[in-house]
């Protein structure tokens, strides 16, 4: 099956942030790549996630993205700021997604591994989105964030080597903020 090209203005930030950023602003109206199981079909493959793009898969995948956007835009939880912490219904929805999977630890030729087991097949690009949210918080929690532009609604993981990325692209959110301020400051003047 061919899928699309993604239209997506951000891609290939990590799968759990990718997953958000299925859902943009474009031209002020709002977009959704999983709004059927074509849109879902495109974002797998984008991710190299090897699942069907059944009815079943999209129900369970827009269940995650609804409990990771309950995640990290709870003022308390704020992209897993150092020191926070999740209202329990929040986490819980999280958790809810967490529990059709499981981590099996391996032993192969190259070393220790581990290889995801899911309870079904269709919460399997739910799943691996929630567990790879998890390990952006332990890594590096007040590095996910969202874009600082106001009409923005995507996320990013900033890999910047002192971590002040604020725009989701510099190109796009981040020149139209600064073509706003001078606006802005040649009006005044």
């Amino acid at each position: 099956m061919s899928t699309s090209p993604d239209p997506r203005p951000l891609t290939g930030e990590p799968v759990s942030l990718d997953l958000l950023n299925t859902r943009w602003v474009h031209e002020g109206a709002a977009r959704d790549l999983l709004a059927d199981t074509e849109g879902l079909a495109v974002w797998l493959a984008g991710n190299g996630l090897d699942f069907p793009a059944d009815d079943t898969t999209l129900r369970h995948t827009l269940e995650a993205r609804d409990a990771l956007r309950a995640a990290v835009d709870t003022p308390h939880g704020e992209a897993g700021r150092q020191g926070s912490r999740l209202p329990p219904p929040t986490a819980a929805r999280v958790d809810a997604v967490l529990a059709h999977g499981r981590v099996r630890l391996t032993l192969t030729d190259q070393g220790p591994g581990w290889t995801p087991e899911f309870d079904d097949p269709a919460w399997g690009p739910a799943w691996l989105a929630a567990r790879d949210y998890l390990e952006l918080l332990q890594t590096a929690p007040d590095r996910i964030r969202r874009c600082a532009h106001e009409a923005c609604v995507l996320h990013f993981f900033d890999t910047s080597r002192n971590g002040t990325r604020r725009w989701c692209s510099m190109a796009a959110c981040g020149n139209r903020a600064k073509a706003s301020r001078h606006y802005a400051r040649t009006k005044e003047s």
